[in-house]
């Protein structure tokens, strides 16, 4: 016997609510990049231009972000018969590298205020700082929910937490500069941030090269999903098993399956077990199995 079934279960679309609060994160990191220059200019405060700098690229991110959820949204076709879901996870990796990079710049900029305090006009670091503080906690809250199943929107998600930390820290070194001269306040918030920032960053890369490499998703263990097949009765054996993540929302299983001697048509209602199992277990959505009788036999569970 050798008959190959397979199916998918779907997920509910929620791209649409995405884009939507993309777009408005969008509008608010252009107005906090125009008031941060425009403020750092006025006072004399390289840190705020660079803080600009910072909120212009997470206003990029973003622009990636949209792009590549509507990318991401195409059929499938010839050329890419998985479709264009991997958009996103590309997104999440371009993202993260990009913070990674700035925390770095921030770093050396940080060094640089240590080693050269600047005299700056403190009340309206204040007065910026509480807008950005403001624009960017509302579009980190706006991606927050959206962030925990999507790694390209938790990509974004930390640009704008980051950057609310930031305005956090650039308020307090505000305040500590107007009433207190204290200067060197803003080079240590700064370090703590990249810290944060860096330490997260590396967490989504982790995840999406694990995704590239077709990893196994770090919520599954093989042995246990092989054990949860060979409960129902009709299965013999489960060998050439693939357990990959196409994104965040998909993750695919195939694998051979040695089963009892009966009738194809038979064959429909194991099949329908091991696919309720997979995804009520182990949150597997589309299932490929190659059905067998006495096929490989001594073959282990990942030799190909």
């Amino acid at each position: 016997m050798d008959n190959y079934r397979h199916g998918h279960l779907h997920n509910h679309d929620v791209s649409g609510i995405k884009t939507a609060n993309l777009v408005i994160t969008l509008i608010l990191n252009f107005i906090i990049t125009t008031a941060e220059v425009i403020g750092g200019i006025l006072a004399g405060s390289l840190s705020l231009v660079s803080d600009a700098l910072h909120n212009l690229s997470d206003a990029l991110s973003i622009i990636v972000s949209i792009t590549a959820i509507k990318i991401s949204q195409k059929q499938n076709d010839e050329k890419r018969t998985f479709g264009y879901k991997r958009s996103s996870i590309l997104a999440a990796l371009i993202n993260s590298s990009v913070l990674v990079g700035i925390s770095l710049f921030l770093f050396k900029e940080a060094y640089s205020k240590f080693i050269s305090p600047e005299t700056i006009n403190g009340t309206v670091v204040i007065w910026v700082a509480l807008i950005g503080l403001i624009a960017n906690f509302l579009g980190a809250y706006l991606l927050h929910k959206g962030s925990k199943g999507d790694m390209n929107i938790k990509s974004a998600y930390l640009h704008l937490f980051s950057d609310a930390l930031s305005s956090v820290g650039v308020l307090f070194g505000g305040v500590m500069i107007r009433y207190f001269k204290v200067y060197w306040v803003d080079p240590l918030l700064t370090v703590a941030i990249g810290i944060y920032v860096l330490k997260e960053s590396f967490e989504i890369i982790k995840k999406v090269v694990n995704v590239l490499m077709q990893g196994v998703p770090e919520n599954i263990n093989i042995y246990e999903l092989v054990e949860e097949i060979k409960k129902i009765p009709e299965v013999e054996d489960v060998h050439h098993v693939h357990v990959w993540s196409l994104d965040d929302n998909n993750i695919n299983f195939e694998a051979h399956v040695n089963i009892k001697d009966m009738m194809v048509s038979e064959t429909g209602e194991v099949y329908g077990e091991i696919e309720h199992e997979l995804h009520e277990h182990f949150g597997i959505n589309h299932v490929t199995i190659q059905f067998e009788y006495n096929g490989c036999c001594n073959v282990g569970i990942i030799k190909n």
